[in-house]
């Protein structure tokens, strides 16, 4: 794990304050994050995307904006992507189909955040549905680790084509708990073997391709008594170590 690794902040408008300037030229801060309350138009995230950009160029202009329910941009000409779960249903009956789906989905997704000037979503959802988590849900591609890897790397083949970096959430897997680790912390009982074998497949299969990956707000108890997303036990020893994954970690 990396100390004094760059921060990702927010802001709370839709224009930058005298302290959001100040906060973003600060040498920790490495980019910042946009939430719906940050859009207005088009022509407004352009506009505070090239603010932002003329602070530092190097800092980092992300959204989290999947398709479906989380989707933060839904106006002024943005597509309304389908949640992965529909992918998921295509390839049931059409599995070309649900892959070529998948590539367009990214490409769209990609294309359209470029173009006003955001650098990247958290995307792909690796997370399995086992019909448990409400948090999850219809963000997930299905419950088969293979088809979720599948449609995960034809999305990703689309975010590449579209100018944009993936990153595989929330590992190891965050679809086998009912809590919503945005206001708890679930805990996920099963065994290391148990979970790597189903939930965390998707990022061993994925690992060489996957530019980051954000892990999972979950106590594995089994594993580690922190959250995966502060423990060397998750992220170094079996991401890094046992999957080889080598880019860059959302925590």
């Amino acid at each position: 794990m990396t100390p004094h690794a760059p921060l990702i902040i927010d802001i709370a408008g839709t224009a930058l304050s005298e302290d959001d300037r100040r906060r973003l030229a600060h040498p920790l801060v490495g980019g910042l994050i946009f939430f719906g309350r940050n859009w207005q138009s088009r022509a407004q995230i352009s506009a505070l995307c090239a603010e932002i950009k003329g602070i530092r160029a190097d800092l980092l202009i992300c959204v989290d904006h999947e398709g479906g329910r989380v989707q933060r941009f839904r106006t002024d000409g943005y597509t309304h992507l389908p949640p992965m779960r529909a992918l998921g249903e295509l390839w049931v009956k059409d599995q070309l189909g649900a892959t070529n789906a998948a590539t367009a989905c990214g490409y769209v997704l990609a294309s359209e955040l470029r173009a006003c000037g955001v650098d990247f979503s958290f995307t792909p959802v690796l997370d399995l549905d086992h019909g448990s988590s409400g948090v999850i849900g219809d963000r997930a591609f299905g419950r088969d680790p293979r088809v979720v890897t599948l449609l995960a790397k034809s999305l990703m083949h689309g975010l590449r084509l579209g100018g944009m970096a993936s990153c595989g959430k929330h590992f190891p897997g965050h679809g086998y708990v009912k809590a919503d680790s945005h206001t708890e912390i679930p805990v996920d009982k099963r065994s290391l073997k148990a979970i790597l074998a189903d939930d965390a497949a998707p990022y061993g299969w994925l690992s060489t391709a996957l530019d980051s990956v954000m892990p999972a707000h979950v106590i594995y108890p089994r594993i580690d008594a922190r959250p995966a997303g502060y423990s060397a036990r998750w992220l170094h020893d079996i991401l890094r170590g046992q999957l080889r994954f080598q880019g860059a970690v959302f925590s």
